[in-house]
């Protein structure tokens, strides 16, 4: 039986729907010189590009009805159309029509690996190193799912060195597999890796938030903003104030103290932005790439001054020795490799974006990480407030709760509390300690303020209603008190009572229980009492009564 073809020819003819398309914001392509091979409405429907390839010469694109395309050279069979025939008019990859990417990156061959929203991988093109992770060397003609070792596992990040790929998982585990000359997969050795193993050493009991891939090199952030980096280190860009090579993951002790938030890399360079919305640089500065003012090589983490404000964004990509970043004002900057240019200190652009220096002034013309047309121009207030909860990008508070940071605005919490009125007016600090409260109880808080929801399990309602009572926020209470009431059931009203006798024992202080009379009739049943643990037994045997005040803001139901 003859195998379906994964690729469909051309785009004429087809239909769209105009009204609701026209309703969009068209994403900006066309300063990439590949898209020319496009037609005007092909573009129109554009809504997630890359770039790629060592000349430029290969794009992948998605349209809004989620149809995905390629076209250019197919170096290796790098556009996965199950041949290596180049193309000038774009060809549709059936295999991946309807997945929604949600992240891509590409290596040197180049070979190509992305993850959809429902965390699958799949990856085609060059394979001499292993890189596509399927146990073979064979160059990838089409996409294949990677499922090896990832099984269960929903990948939310990728990035590629040259000929190495690696990933990251909801639950912060990192895996690698391909080329491994210079320990840049991990896993301690220089043998090569086929398929995807998980990258441990000082990474085993982190949780790892950000990947990136130089050519030979590879760097974790983790939860706690500690920056990890293994693989090749000839021109000191992993940062440990050496050259030599490290084959597993080495913590940056240079960056001690400082919260690191994402990593970019460089052919060989590497930039980091802080919570502070601060940047350091290092590694190869040949071009001027680490923005230092001169072309000195660094082998431990700089400084890099890009205007007085604080920047939300930064830019690189393996196959070229550019950088950018973008501030909070809006302003773009670039500095490296710019056009044959050595551009030793940031420069002030007109790019409204730091894509667009990528697409301008890069040797090869790429793209820097996958295009997508951003839906902020239709979104509602409460939306776009909603989107903003937790944003280190625009916030100018963190709470630290629990070790953990909360990023929020002051503005707007002055607006939805009282309380957050009363404490912040002349109040200049960034960062508020928080200790009454868990981390989770005190984010559902927080979030609450901007999304007027809650999105708990009703156990930890007991604390937000109590956070709730202390603030007097009604509305919230009532909302714990739903969120509750909705859940009880024979398979939760045990835990439920338990957790808030446990609250109870540890806020005595705190009396806000007045159970449902069907829930509290369970638990006095045979079957409730031979579960019960010997904390509610003993509130039992001390004869616990309860009151319902329809009326009183003491009661939960």
């Amino acid at each position: 039986m003859e195998a379906e073809s994964p690729v469909s020819h051309g785009v004429t003819g087809k239909v769209i729907h105009a009204t609701f398309l026209s309703a969009l914001k068209m994403l900006d392509v066309g300063k990439w010189p590949i898209f020319a091979l496009c037609s005007q409405e092909e573009l129109k429907l554009i809504r997630q590009a890359c770039v790629f390839g060592s000349a430029g010469n290969e794009v992948l694109y998605a349209t809004e009805n989620d149809e995905v395309f390629v076209l250019g050279t197919n170096c290796s069979g790098c556009l996965g159309t199950g041949d290596i025939q180049s193309t000038i008019e774009p060809q549709r990859l059936d295999t991946l029509c309807g997945k929604k990417i949600a992240c891509l990156s590409y290596g040197s061959g180049p070979h190509v690996v992305v993850t959809t929203a429902e965390g699958e991988v799949y990856t085609w093109g060059h394979n001499a190193y292993s890189q596509l992770g399927n146990g073979t060397t064979n160059h990838g003609l089409v996409p294949c799912q990677v499922s090896t070792n990832l099984v269960n596992k929903k990948v939310i990040e990728v990035a590629c060195g040259s000929h190495h790929s690696m990933v990251l998982t909801s639950d912060g585990e990192v895996y690698a597999w391909g080329y491994n000359n210079s320990g840049q997969v991990g896993s301690g050795s220089t043998a090569n890796q086929p398929i995807p193993r998980r990258v441990t050493s000082c990474l085993q009991n982190k949780i790892a938030v950000n990947i990136a891939c130089g050519q030979m090199c590879s760097m974790a952030v983790v939860e706690n903003g500690e920056v990890y980096v293994w693989g090749y280190n000839g021109n000191g860009q992993l940062g440990l104030g050496s050259s030599g090579n490290q084959p597993t993951p080495c913590r940056i002790a240079a960056l001690q103290g400082i919260r690191v938030q994402r990593v970019a890399c460089g052919y060989a360079h590497t930039l980091v932005l802080t919570d502070e919305g601060q940047l350091y640089a290092w590694g190869a500065n040949s071009y001027g790439q680490l923005g230092t003012g001169n072309k000195s090589n660094q082998s431990y983490p700089a400084p890099v001054t890009v205007d007085k404000d604080r920047v939300i964004e930064i830019a690189a990509c393996h196959s070229a020795h550019t950088s950018a970043a973008k501030t909070q004002g809006g302003h773009v900057y670039m500095w490296g490799q710019c056009r044959g240019q050595s551009v030793i200190l940031p420069h002030l652009t007109h790019f409204a974006c730091t894509d667009d220096v990528f697409a301008c002034f890069a040797t090869p013309a790429v793209t820097w990480r996958l295009l997508s047309v951003e839906p902020d121009d239709h979104l509602t207030v409460a939306q776009s407030l909603k989107k903003e909860f937790d944003n280190p990008d625009t916030a100018d508070l963190k709470f630290l709760v629990d070790g953990k940071y909360i990023h929020v605005h002051k503005v707007l919490l002055k607006i939805r509390c009282e309380h957050f009125r009363s404490i912040l007016n002349n109040n200049d600090d960034d960062i508020i300690e928080m200790s009454e409260f868990s981390y989770q109880v005190y984010r559902a808080f927080l979030e609450y303020l901007y999304t007027d929801s809650i999105s708990l399990p009703p156990e930890d309602a007991i604390g937000l209603l109590d956070l709730a009572t202390f603030y007097r926020e009604n509305r919230l209470k009532k909302l714990c008190q739903q969120t509750i009431k909705q859940s009880i059931c024979e398979e939760n009203a045990i835990a439920l009572l338990s957790a808030a006798v446990k609250y109870e024992a540890e806020n005595p202080e705190h009396s806000l229980w007045a159970l449902k009379e069907d829930v509290y009739m369970y638990t006095l049943s045979e079957d409730g009492q031979e579960e019960l643990g010997s904390p509610v037994r003993c509130i039992l045997s001390r004869k616990y009564t309860y009151t319902i005040h329809s009326n009183s803001d003491e009661t939960i139901f």
